[in-house]
């Protein structure tokens, strides 16, 4: 099933366009879906006898800054019986109201991406809908920001340890 074939199959099943191929020349074929979807497409991708989807190798938040105004979710899904592999791509709005960005955890599907999506929310303050943990996992749970988002601001000092050199 070449890249097409899937994008068509879940354009199709979620009866949207939204649905977007952003790259198939690649090892890993990217595409790009709407956050909204993203559970019920990830459910599909794991569950459908076609696809397959068995595994999440590998979810990485990113921040493309305050002039961008936007956060991206990259998901690499391997089929390991179909030797297949895809990227998945959401764009989220980097904040909606003075909230950071929240998309729905896909951990009740892919256990791998339970601390996978706590990292990205640790890191790059994205929250995870329905995570069942979520939490800081590198850093302490009163350490202030998210170190890896483009504006972040280093404390000076955190329990009276300098922080900046």
């Amino acid at each position: 099933m070449t890249t097409h074939d899937i994008v068509e199959r879940l354009k199709s099943k979620f009866n949207t366009d939204a649905i977007l191929v952003v790259n198939e020349k690649t090892a890993q074929p990217i595409i790009q879906i709407p956050a909204n979807l993203l559970l019920d497409i990830c459910q599909f991708l794991h569950e459908d006898e076609l696809l397959y989807f068995d595994f999440m190798a590998c979810l990485t938040g990113i921040d493309n800054g305050p002039e961008k105004g936007t956060m991206e979710v990259i998901y690499h899904l391997t089929s390991i019986p179909y030797q297949r592999n895809l990227i998945l791509k959401v764009m989220l709005p980097r904040q909606i109201d003075g909230k950071q960005p929240s998309i729905p955890s896909v951990s009740s599907i892919w256990k791998t991406a339970d601390w996978h999506e706590r990292e990205a929310f640790d890191l790059i303050g994205i929250h995870f809908e329905n995570h069942p943990d979520l939490r800081r996992i590198l850093l302490p749970k009163d350490w202030e920001g998210h170190p890896l988002q483009k504006d972040y601001e280093e404390q000076d000092s955190y329990h009276g340890i300098k922080v900046k050199y």
